[in-house]
């Protein structure tokens, strides 16, 4: 058997930097990845933001108090891409099916498409943007998928990671099986579901020995 190990493999390319680059920005939640539903859906929903029934609102986000004229039927996650500019957060179905706009509300997963922005004040919001630390450093979760490069398009990816967070915060030393089970509300388009497991687990086991980036 040859010894010779392809670098493409091994990590060492060009290729495989830039990649790696690619997904810790994202995973920091400021990297646009396209999607064309939420293109069409967002089209029709832009004669949303503005008009009767407005109402400023105060609220909990990344741990600083913000602010935003939201409507009575208005979503958070509109309200955290469009009028605070989170865009780490998601939309693909916008029907509570992906959970690609995963949030945590008070620690506590939840469809940021199917929550309406007016239920959140005095709760606490987190989304991908608020998991790093002041200094930078990423959240053990977020340094577990840069070791794995568990993802391919990325798109999925912020929602992936909030739901393992919060799962780990009930859950922090989950086998397989059990982590697989608490992040079944995500789906993945790419469908390449155990190496997104595998990079998961790794963060739970980052988390558990408080690695950082």
């Amino acid at each position: 058997m040859s010894d010779i190990v392809d670098p493409r493999i091994s990590g060492n390319t060009p290729e495989a930097i830039s990649r790696r680059d690619f997904i810790k920005g994202v995973i920091v939640g400021g990297v646009a990845v396209s999607s064309a539903g939420y293109l069409f859906r967002a089209s029709s929903l832009i004669g949303q933001s503005g008009g009767a029934g407005e109402r400023l609102i105060t609220m909990n986000v990344n741990g600083q108090q913000r602010h935003a004229d939201v409507m009575r039927q208005e979503t958070l996650a509109w309200t955290l891409r469009h009028k605070l500019g989170l865009t780490g957060t998601k939309l693909g179905c916008d029907r509570a099916e992906c959970g690609s706009c995963t949030v945590l509300i008070d620690d506590i997963p939840h469809y940021a498409c199917s929550v309406l922005t007016h239920t959140v004040r005095n709760r606490r919001v987190v989304t991908i943007e608020g998991l790093a630390g002041a200094d930078g450093k990423l959240h053990p979760v977020q340094q577990g998928i840069i070791d794995e490069q568990g993802f391919q398009c990325a798109f999925c990816m912020p929602g992936f990671i909030m739901s393992a967070v919060g799962y780990l915060k009930a859950n922090p030393n989950p086998t397989r099986a059990e982590l697989a089970e608490g992040v079944s509300g995500n789906l993945c388009r790419c469908q390449d579901y155990d190496k997104i497991l595998t990079a998961l687990m790794r963060g739970a086991e980052n988390m558990r020995k408080g690695i950082h980036a």
